[in-house]
């Protein structure tokens, strides 16, 4: 192939990418420059289910908010790996299931791991 017709494969990638961009960009301008404005103080007020709020409207979350949202992020990730394998089991064979296998072993190991530090437990 010539570089110009791999060049050619790439257009509708491009054109999504554009399509994608001015979307994401004109809905927003679209929404300020059209949509109504009457500020007032009512609508400025933070609402807390119907209740005055009370004291500041950010509060500082927890460490452990934070740990647990990684975790489950990493592991999550860790499992879509497992995709791939399923797609090709069959060609991979014996070698691929002991592979996983030892992935799936190294997975447990290291949810066991964490389950026993306490970083699972919500207080």
């Amino acid at each position: 192939m010539a570089d110009q017709d791999i060049l050619t494969l790439y257009i509708p990638i491009a054109v999504l990418f554009g399509v994608g961009l001015f979307i994401s960009l004109i809905i927003p301008v679209l929404s300020l420059s059209l949509g109504p404005r009457r500020p007032s103080l009512r609508k400025a007020t933070p609402y807390e289910s119907g209740i005055t709020p009370i004291g500041e409207a950010q509060r500082r979350l927890p460490v452990r908010f934070y740990l647990i949202a990684v975790l489950f992020i990493l592991f999550d990730i860790e499992i879509i790996f497992l995709l791939p394998w399923a797609v090709t089991f069959r060609q991979l064979g014996f070698f691929g299931l002991a592979e996983v296998l030892v992935f799936i072993v190294i997975l447990v190991i290291g949810y066991v791991w964490i389950w026993k530090k306490g970083a699972l437990e919500w207080e």
